[in-house]
């Protein structure tokens, strides 16, 4: 779950940066340095997940983290709704799937020659 679900987080803190560069050059925040902060913090807490994937609350801190991803587009408009939700969809996923590698990794015996 770690590889897939840190893809994942890796590849959204990197959108998440794109769009609060967006979103502050373009106007669509009322203002700039607000966006930056909010915009960094969110990618900073992105970089913080990955390193708790590992941990109880780190697939939980993944969730709540897409939620605020969604959520920024109250604020930043529609298409960071629709890029907040390919990320759940893909956050779900890697969930789902990366659990299912790791039991089976598990559950499999290794060659030890």
């Amino acid at each position: 779950m770690r590889v897939l679900g840190s893809s994942v987080l890796a590849i959204e803190a990197i959108v998440v940066l794109l769009g609060t560069a967006l979103a502050a050059s373009t106007g669509s925040v009322a203002n700039a340095g607000l966006a930056w902060a909010a915009g960094v913090v969110l990618m900073v807490l992105l970089i913080v997940a990955i390193g708790g994937l590992g941990r109880p609350w780190g697939v939980w801190l993944g969730w709540t983290l897409q939620v605020l991803v969604v959520a920024t587009s109250l604020v930043v408009g529609w298409t960071m709704l629709v890029i907040g939700l390919i990320f759940a969809v893909l956050w779900f996923f890697a969930v789902r799937l990366g659990r299912r590698v790791d039991a089976l990794r598990t559950d499999s015996p290794t060659d030890a020659a």
